[in-house]
């Protein structure tokens, strides 16, 4: 059964969810990949502020393609998570919500979720066309010199996205495994 989330998405509601939960988000998320984050990096370590409000809200590891005429935005796939590991632990501790990529997180990530109360969302890779059709709306609010990797706000309807790692640390890449080998 699918659980539906309004994002951003509150410490409570993060609680309640458990690895391998199927999950339709809607409200508003933020696009963010390596180079902004590196930025992002840049202006913590300078003392200076996040683009946007990063508290309860959620990151997608996302660059699109150009946007079709009369779309939003093109194909929206997931990028590889692990990219993001090194800026992940302390935007967790600035008390960011969730993340949205794909593939493993590390341990400093992990322990960060637990520390933090949040979770880590998994989008199917390979399906950017499909989950692009789930966006309502995508507007660049920083560093639009980065072009596809520029920040995005994006409003989104029922936005699929499943579990991996639930906020006490259940991680559904190694629960999977261990029922498979059953």
């Amino acid at each position: 059964m699918n659980k539906r989330i309004k994002a951003p998405i509150s410490r409570e509601e993060a609680a309640l969810l458990k690895a391998g939960d199927y999950v339709l988000l809607s409200g508003t998320i933020y696009t963010a990949r390596d180079a902004a984050h590196k930025r992002m990096q840049e202006a913590l370590d300078k003392g200076e502020a996040l683009p946007f409000d990063i508290r309860s809200n959620i990151i997608y590891y996302m660059g699109p393609s150009p946007a079709r005429e009369g779309r939003p935005i093109g194909s929206a796939g997931p990028t590889t998570a692990s990219r993001m590991d090194k800026y992940t632990p302390q935007l967790l501790d600035l008390g960011m919500g969730a993340m949205i990529g794909k593939g493993k997180r590390s341990q400093a990530v992990i322990d960060g979720i637990i520390r933090n109360g949040s979770v880590y969302f998994a989008a199917v890779g390979g399906a950017g066309a499909l989950l692009s059709k789930r966006i309502l709306s995508s507007e660049v609010i920083a560093y639009e010199d980065l072009g596809t990797e520029a920040i995005r706000k994006l409003e989104v309807e029922d936005f699929p996205v499943v579990v991996v790692i639930d906020s006490e640390g259940n991680n559904l890449y190694e629960t999977a495994i261990l029922e498979y080998q059953r």
